[in-house]
């Protein structure tokens, strides 16, 4: 098994079709996105963009965390977001662009989380910077490797679809630690 094999096994608690899928769709959605995690843990980028922000994030206090969220949302049509465009302009983000692009409007976003639940790499600029006290986040990265949420499917006004984020903890295939979390939008519909 090589290190991109493991870290999927690891990501996801198995090598094989979760048992967590409530239906067809879904089960459909997750096996969709389980294939997509294997693509998005071979790309260097990623995991340089991961590196990079758990190093600029990893000793923040929560107060520090919650400006930098502030200083995001205040960002948000504005002439001049340099927060956000120093993450939604990144290579790394263009790469989840692409993924986005490539999937013929299966997957509605991507968004990368580091060890904080900060944005390191976004698809959309998001509504806000920090993920950390979001259940696609707290649901996965804390609790390790294998850990995966599916959240409710919901209507996403910015995408005009009904879309179900699915998450899971990103496992550094080096070290076998997780490092942060990745969520992946889809358009429920595309599923069925």
């Amino acid at each position: 098994m090589n290190n991109v094999t493991y870290a999927l096994a690891l990501a996801l608690g198995c090598a094989g079709m979760p048992a967590f899928a409530a239906n067809a769709a879904e089960e459909n959605a997750v096996a969709y996105v389980q294939v997509k995690l294997e693509i998005l843990a071979n790309e260097s980028l990623i995991w340089g963009a991961l590196a990079l922000s758990n190093h600029l994030n990893m000793n923040l206090k929560e107060s520090e965390i919650l400006a930098k969220d502030e200083v995001w949302r205040s960002e948000i049509g504005t002439k001049d977001p340099s927060l956000i465009n120093a993450i939604a302009n990144s290579a790394a983000s263009d790469y989840l662009r692409m993924m986005v692009d490539e999937s013929g409007g299966r997957i509605t976003e991507i968004i990368v989380m580091d060890a904080t639940g900060l944005n390191a790499a976004v698809s959309n600029i998001t509504s806000d910077y920090w993920q950390g006290d979001e259940e696609k986040f707290s649901e996965t990265f804390p609790k390790g490797p294998g850990a995966v949420h599916e959240g409710e499917i919901e209507f996403d006004e910015s995408a005009n679809v009904y879309q179900q984020q699915i998450s899971l903890t990103l496992v550094d295939p080096a070290t076998r630690f997780p490092v942060g979390a990745v969520t992946f939008g889809v358009d429920a519909a595309a599923f069925n």
